[in-house]
């Protein structure tokens, strides 16, 4: 098999070759503030990476006023240090208040990353709460339906077939509770004397109201 054609994205090479030129721009404006070896180096790498998080911030996120805020302050201060380094300012004499600017970067930087960071995480947290709290809602049922009496292991009195044979035998013993203790017979002292099960002892108190 031959080897593939390699096709150059033109789009590509032109952000490549922007980037490196401003990475190279902000790293001179970093050496000429006093920020040498690898400090100069880092600033760019910071300013970079501040921008990409906005972006994401701005294409992922909910709340998009911090991603547009920290998307600025990258912005401008890549796009200022290629004006200043186009010959508009003398980098060997840089004034204080520049200087001043590229030193607290780092922490500005930090806590925009932080931010974005924190934020990105709390909406996620939010967004995932109100997803589960929607779908608990609309799954749970409005009411409990009512199980028939023969599904909850109760039968009811009426639906109970009680032979006739059997509801004389339990009359007797109503009798005879109610002569000896002058109270009418309970179910559960009627469970007791025939031996029969609750649902049907039910159903025999039914019949001898």
């Amino acid at each position: 098999m031959g080897a593939l054609p390699v096709r150059i994205d033109a789009v590509l090479v032109q952000a490549l070759i922007a980037a490196a030129l401003s990475f190279a721009h902000l790293h001179d404006l970093a050496l000429a503030a006093g920020q040498d070896g690898w400090k100069a180096w880092a600033y760019p790498v910071s300013v970079d990476l501040l921008l990409v998080a906005a972006w994401r911030r701005l294409r992922t996120g909910q709340a998009k006023a911090a991603g547009w805020c920290w998307f600025v302050i990258a912005l401008t201060a890549s796009l200022g240090a290629n004006v200043a380094t186009a010959g508009l300012l003398d980098l060997k004499a840089v004034p204080d208040w520049l200087r001043i600017l590229v030193a607290g970067w780092p922490a500005v930087a930090f806590l925009g990353g932080t931010l974005l960071a924190h934020g990105e995480a709390t909406d996620a947290r939010t967004t995932s709460k109100g997803s589960a709290s929607r779908s608990s809602t609309s799954e749970a049922p409005t009411s409990a339906p009512e199980l028939p009496a023969a599904e909850t292991g109760t039968a009811a009195p009426s639906s109970t077939p009680v032979p006739p044979a059997l509801v004389a035998l339990a009359r007797k013993v109503a009798d005879e509770h109610h002569t000896r203790t002058g109270k009418p017979i309970d179910t559960s002292t009627l469970r007791a004397r025939l031996g029969v099960p609750l649902p049907l002892a039910e159903a025999i108190s039914a019949h001898l109201t």
